[in-house]
């Protein structure tokens, strides 16, 4: 009983290699996670601040909150929006989602 015990001990001592082989699994998971998730986030996030920043007086633009309204006032960190006839409100300049094409705020 004792001898069977000292065999399955001493068996699995065979390599030290395994160290690096056991990482490889995660390595390939943060690559992989890179690629599908990360990378796409930083390319989104890279073209709303050049939206942002490609924003002019005039533009008829879509809000984090699904306010449409055309922009009357640009401002560092602010803008105007007009939402309706006379009706202006201050949005921060990152809380615009989307630039629309001319003519929707009539269409709506």
């Amino acid at each position: 009983m004792l001898i069977s015990n000292a065999w399955a001990q001493a068996a699995p001592a065979a390599g030290e290699a395994g160290g690096l082989l056991g990482m490889l699994p995660i390595l390939l998971m943060f690559v992989v996670l890179w690629f599908l998730m990360i990378r796409p986030q930083m390319k989104r996030a890279k073209e709303h601040k050049a939206m942002v920043e490609a924003m002019q007086k005039g533009d008829e633009v879509l809000t984090n909150g699904g306010i449409a309204g055309r922009i009357t006032k640009l401002d560092e960190t602010y803008i105007g929006l007009e939402i309706a006839e006379n009706v202006v409100i201050s949005v921060q300049r990152n809380a615009i989602t989307a630039i629309l094409p001319k003519g929707t705020l009539k269409a709506l």
